[in-house]
Formats: structure tokens, C-alpha cells, sequence
């Protein structure tokens, strides 16, 4: 008996020791990693004229440049009005750059740069904004395209969603103008036209053009993630996230066919609920979660930044993965960082109430982490309804992700620098880009995309992107001005 206690004894001994040295070794790993965030002192706010830019770019609001998926020319006559506003506010850089007008209404713009050997760069942006949603006109505070600078903001559709990149580089091109620099290399300004409906007609359009010119460019910076603001738990400063890569876009049309007739004979199966049930298996199996490739770098670089709980499980997600990974699913930002996510928005079946449609048809759009691809992606969901009288057919224009663009370029560190300059209390990270951007049509001229949109941003400001009440604020238009201004002084000055 008294043998059988004493090895009982020993086991319990041996538990919490095992157990003192593992919380050991998790805090030596928390504690041994050093913050990533380069020491950079701030630079002094350049003077911006906050009130004339924010009117500058209010005009632009006004103009409806609304894109069509399906007819180009829809809104022309509020391109060429954002054409000739464009020129006339920003004389001084159409005397010194060429402007070319691709695929009739997008602009692209090249500022030659001194020495012809070095590689140029390219600043991306897009003048086409999305539609009000009908019957929501009435819930902004202002109307929606009325551009109104008022209580500190520019409001209106487009002024964050991206005429405030647009403007906000021609601005501080203008400024950089007007002081007489020249960048050592080439800067081409290329803003789109129909980036919310794909980007084809414009950006495609501009890269090729490039493409064939020979041109090389040593990086291109898009749009992108921004400076958030109380959304990552764990952390008591604004976050900067550079988004280094870009999720695929797939988009899937699933159809069924049955047997047209009356509805008061039905069958035991319809097309509905043939495709019905499809769409349901789908829903209920989504794509694995996983913490990898950038999110990764992600939290490993955010760590040492944030609080001892956090810091602590982010340093040993070679154990604490899945805790941390039930963490993120949990709200629908971080959610779609780790995983290819699955939404279902569209379903067609059926035109009167007492007919049995002969044909149910649905749309399902996929966001693919990198690593994914559209036949993975169509070889799963083929898995998953295992149901051969539902057709899987890929829609035109699909996309996988990007390749991921490294943090050890020096263009990357010339980014972080430039953050940390001009927004001095944020952190950096790289980050992942869940949304598409026209930069993706860039692959074949560049090895390297950074998708960042300098504009601080807290969980109520997201609610605005492609939502009601979009706006600006005139000090965040300001400091946009200052960090593309930076950016071209630390990326091109001889």
C-alpha cells in the first residue's frame, strides 16, 4: 500500500513539474522575442492646405463615376468630368508627367524619372466607386453624393473607397512638383476605372500596356489594409497592416434541372430542393481554418507587442494553435483570415407560384487563401454535394491568390519605414488582403504588391466601406497626403 501511494506520489511530482517546465519554456518563448518594429524617428508634419485638398476632393465625390460590370460606358460623362477636374486641380504635375488615357477612361500617368537604369515603381488607385444600395438613400446623415466637408469630414460615396488614395497622391505628387524634385526613378500613376467590377477593362488594360513597353516595375502599391483601431484584442496601439498578399477570387454558378409541372402534383425531389440541399452541405462544411503562410507572420510579428496572455500564446502557437484559432474564428474579420471562405449570394428558381420551375440556379463566391485554387477549390465543393445531378461551372474572370510578396525586400522595410514616420504610435505587420484589388492584374510586371491604404480605421469606420454614411475625416485625408508624399521621397529621391 505505502509503495503504491509513493509512486502515486511520484506521478503527481512528475505532473507539475512537467507542468512548471512547459509554462517555463512558454514564457522564455514569449519573453525571448523582440519586438520587430524598426526604431524610425517621426519626421515633422509637412503644412497641407486640410481645407482646399478636402474641397479638392469633395468635387470628386460629386461625380457619379458608378462602374458597369456590363456597359462601359454607363457613366462617361462623369469620367471625363473626373478627367478634366483632375487636370485642372493638379497643374503643375500634368506639366511635368504624361497622361494617357487607357481603355478610354482609365489614366495612366508616368513621371520620368533621372536615371533610366533604375527600376520605376507604380502607385495604383481606382476612380469608380460603387452603387448606393437602393432604398438606403434616406439613412445617410448627408447625401450620399453630395462630397459635403462637414464636422471635420469629406463625406459621400468614393471619398474613402478610393478617391481618397487618388486624390491624396496627386496631391502630394503636385506638392512634390511644384518643389521642384524629380524622383531618380520612374513613377507611374495608374488609376483604373472599373476595379469594383473586376478591373478587366482598366487595370488589365494598363499592365499589359506596360508589359509590352518592356517596363519592369520594382513594386506596385494598391490599396488595401489600413491602420486599424481597437480590433485586434490584445494590443493598446493602432495597428498598420501591410497587406503582402491577396486572397484568390472564385465565383461558381451551381444548377439543377428537373422536371417542370404543376404544383399540385409534386415530385418527392425539385429543382429547389435538389440545389437547396447543395447549398445547405455547403454551408455546413466550410473550408478548414488554419493559422498559416501570412497569417503567421502576422501574429508572430504582432506579439511582442501585446499584452502577456496574448504575447505568451502567440509565441507558441506550435502548441496553443488551436486555442488561438477558436479565438479568431470568432469574429468575422479575423474569421476570413484563416480560411478560403464560402458565401452564397445568389439563388434563381421558380416564376409563379403554382408552377414547378424546371431549372434552379445559384451563385457562390470564394475568397482563396494563398496556397488554394480554383480546381481545389471546384474539386471540393464537387466533394462536398457529391450530388451529380447538380452542375459546377467556373464563372469567367476567376482568380487564385497572388504569390506572396516577401518582408525582407527593401521595399517592404521602405514601407514600414514611411508608417512608422508618419503615424509614429502604430505598429507594422504584414497582413493579408481579403478583399480583390486591381493590383492583382499586375502579376506579370512586378514580383513584389503592397496593398495599404493609410487611413485609420476603427470597428464602427468598416461598417462604412461600401456602406452608408462613407466618409473621411479632413485630419486622416491630411496624413494620407504626407504619407504618399514620404513614400515617394524614401522610394525614388536620388
Amino acid at each position: 500500500m505505502r509503495r503504491a501511494i509513493r509512486i502515486l506520489r511520484n506521478i503527481i511530482l512528475l505532473l507539475i513539474a512537467a507542468i512548471v517546465i512547459l509554462a517555463a519554456v512558454l514564457v522564455a518563448n514569449a519573453w525571448r522575442k523582440s519586438s520587430q518594429q524598426i526604431a524610425v524617428a517621426p519626421v515633422a508634419p509637412v503644412t497641407i492646405d486640410e481645407q482646399a485638398a478636402a474641397q479638392r476632393l469633395g468635387a470628386a465625390v460629386r461625380l457619379q463615376t458608378i462602374a458597369s460590370a456590363t456597359d462601359a460606358d454607363q457613366t462617361a460623362d462623369a469620367f471625363r468630368a473626373l478627367h478634366d477636374l483632375i487636370a485642372a486641380s493638379f497643374p503643375a504635375f500634368h506639366a511635368a508627367a504624361k497622361r494617357e488615357f487607357v481603355a478610354n477612361y482609365s489614366l495612366l500617368y508616368t513621371w520620368e524619372g533621372s536615371d533610366p537604369k533604375a527600376a520605376p515603381i507604380a502607385l495604383l488607385a481606382h476612380q469608380d466607386v460603387v452603387p448606393i444600395a437602393p432604398g438606403t438613400e434616406g439613412d445617410w446623415q448627408v447625401p450620399p453624393f453630395s462630397g459635403a466637408v462637414k464636422d471635420g469630414f469629406i463625406w459621400g460615396r468614393g471619398s474613402w473607397d478610393d478617391k481618397g488614395n487618388l486624390f491624396s497622391m496627386l496631391e502630394a505628387v503636385e506638392q512634390l512638383v511644384k518643389e521642384n524634385f524629380r524622383p531618380k526613378r520612374t513613377v507611374y500613376l495608374a488609376f483604373g476605372h472599373d476595379e469594383e467590377v473586376s478591373g478587366k477593362r482598366g487595370a488589365m488594360a494598363m499592365s499589359k500596356l506596360l508589359q509590352s513597353r518592356g517596363v519592369r516595375l520594382d513594386f506596385v502599391f494598391d490599396e488595401g489594409l489600413l491602420i486599424t483601431e481597437g480590433i485586434l484584442k490584445g494590443v493598446d496601439k493602432p495597428v498598420a497592416l501591410i497587406g503582402v498578399a491577396e486572397k484568390g477570387y472564385v465565383t461558381l454558378d451551381l444548377s439543377t434541372t428537373a422536371t417542370p409541372g404543376h404544383s399540385s402534383l409534386p415530385p418527392r425531389t425539385t429543382a429547389i430542393g435538389t440545389l437547396s440541399a447543395a447549398l445547405a452541405r455547403l454551408e455546413a462544411n466550410p473550408f478548414p481554418a488554419a493559422i498559416k503562410s501570412v497569417m503567421r507572420e502576422t501574429l508572430q510579428t504582432a506579439a511582442p507587442e501585446m499584452d502577456f496572455g496574448s504575447r505568451v500564446a502567440l509565441s507558441n502557437l506550435w502548441l496553443l494553435e488551436p486555442l488561438v484559432r477558436r479565438q479568431l474564428e470568432k469574429t468575422a474579420q479575423t474569421a476570413s483570415a484563416i480560411r478560403t471562405t464560402t458565401a452564397l449570394t445568389i439563388f434563381n428558381a421558380g416564376n409563379k407560384e403554382n408552377v414547378l420551375p424546371g431549372r434552379a440556379e445559384a451563385t457562390v463566391n470564394f475568397r482563396l487563401l494563398p496556397g488554394e485554387t480554383e480546381e481545389s477549390v471546384i474539386a471540393r465543393v464537387k466533394s462536398i454535394i457529391a450530388d451529380d445531378r447538380v452542375k459546377v461551372t467556373p464563372k469567367p474572370g476567376n482568380t487564385n491568390p497572388p504569390p506572396v510578396t516577401s518582408t525582407a525586400s527593401q521595399s517592404y522595410q521602405m514601407v514600414n519605414r514611411t508608417i512608422r514616420e508618419i503615424f509614429p504610435d502604430a505598429m507594422v505587420v504584414p497582413g493579408l488582403m481579403v478583399a480583390a484589388t486591381d493590383s492583382r492584374n499586375y502579376l506579370d510586371v512586378t514580383d513584389s504588391i503592397f496593398r495599404f491604404s493609410p487611413v485609420r480605421a476603427n470597428a464602427e469606420d468598416l461598417s462604412r466601406f461600401h456602406g452608408t454614411n462613407e466618409r473621411l475625416s479632413v485630419a486622416n485625408y491630411a496624413d494620407m497626403i504626407r504619407f504618399y508624399r514620404r513614400l515617394m521621397q524614401n522610394t525614388t529621391s536620388p
